[in-house]
């Protein structure tokens, strides 16, 4: 049986005055139906692009390639446009990273809630009302009827992305894509959202694609996580995997700046990685971390393949696991 979302060998590029800038680079996943994957890792390393590219929402002069990029049975790489456009918000959504600026400020929220029904169903306007109605208050809204009428800048941060999310579910999409939905909520907000989100994909049965900078979102509700660095999956597998043996040296690098309590003294300095991300335009060879990782040999200078072990936990790193752990 094949999985509902399938990335082989994604790559982007976009040219730039000062060269051609590659930020995502033979990007390999899959996702099952009922099934959440975190792409994880820090702000410029591809996340959010390789989720528009994804939904064939890349800037005007990006290109986009790859070995495989299907959902069930659509090959997405050969639809046309007006295809993808009937696939968007139809069988795939977005929830995009800051509400505000995703939601339009001239229509009111029952307007932009029901143009996704009737752009996609055959549905009456009162139809679209209804669901409309039905999944704000699924998604935690009080008073949804009278919020109908109201303008986004009416709502607060929280009440906006859960309007996304309902504009999302609006035409019960197979996929959804939220990139980042919690990063301008505070905690308790964000701690709704994330429960809402785990509630919604096992409710629908959907896929769920979370991209996320927070590894403490990650443990709350990953089924499988995807570290990503320089355009590149360094490390992927099921999350209780990844958390308890994590096997690249920038995963341990992530986790290692998270403090434990219990662990971490208070007063203590906060763990980081030294160095910085290199640049991503113009040719580029071996593994793109060895600049800052403290396990740096050689044979770094040479490409190095995502491995995959028998229970699928790879990673792209020359290092064995016992000596990883052995050095630290």
């Amino acid at each position: 049986m094949s999985a509902l979302l399938e990335v082989r060998d994604l790559v982007v590029d976009i040219p730039l005055a000062a060269g051609m800038l590659h930020p995502v680079r033979g990007v390999t996943f899959s996702v099952e139906r009922g099934e959440t994957l975190c792409i994880v890792g820090e702000s410029g390393c591809g996340k959010s692009l390789t989720a528009l590219a994804l939904m064939a929402l890349l800037p005007r002069r990006a290109k986009r390639t790859a070995a495989k990029l299907t959902l069930s049975d659509t090959d997405l790489l050969a639809a046309r446009d007006d295809e993808l456009a009937d696939l968007r918000g139809s069988r795939m959504a977005m929830i995009f990273q800051e509400p505000m600026t995703s939601l339009n400020p001239a229509y009111t929220i029952g307007n932009q809630l029901e143009e996704m029904l009737l752009r996609h169903r055959r549905a009456t306007r009162a139809e679209a009302r209804e669901r409309a109605l039905f999944l704000l208050e699924k998604v935690g809204i009080t008073a949804a009827a009278s919020r109908l009428s109201q303008y986004p800048h009416q709502l607060s941060g929280g009440l906006r992305q859960r309007v996304m999310i309902a504009m999302a579910l609006m035409c019960g999409p197979d996929l959804m894509i939220a990139d980042e939905p919690t990063t301008a909520l505070d905690v308790t907000i964000q701690a709704q959202i994330l429960l809402l989100l785990g509630q919604l994909r096992r409710e629908f049965g959907m896929g769920l694609v979370l991209i996320t900078h927070d590894l403490g979102i990650v443990a709350r509700i990953a089924d499988r996580v995807a570290v990503m660095y320089a355009g590149q999956i360094v490390e992927h597998g099921s999350a209780a995997e990844v958390f308890r043996e994590p096997r690249h040296p920038y995963t341990r690098g992530l986790m290692a700046c998270i403090p434990v309590p219990g662990k971490v003294a208070r007063g203590s300095p906060l763990g980081s990685i030294p160095g910085m991300v290199p640049s991503l335009i113009g040719s580029m060879s071996g593994c793109s971390f060895r600049s800052r990782c403290e396990f740096r040999r050689d044979q770094c200078e040479a490409e190095i393949a995502l491995v995959e072990d028998a229970t699928g936990h790879a990673t792209r790193c020359i290092l064995s696991v016992d000596e990883v752990t052995a050095a630290t």
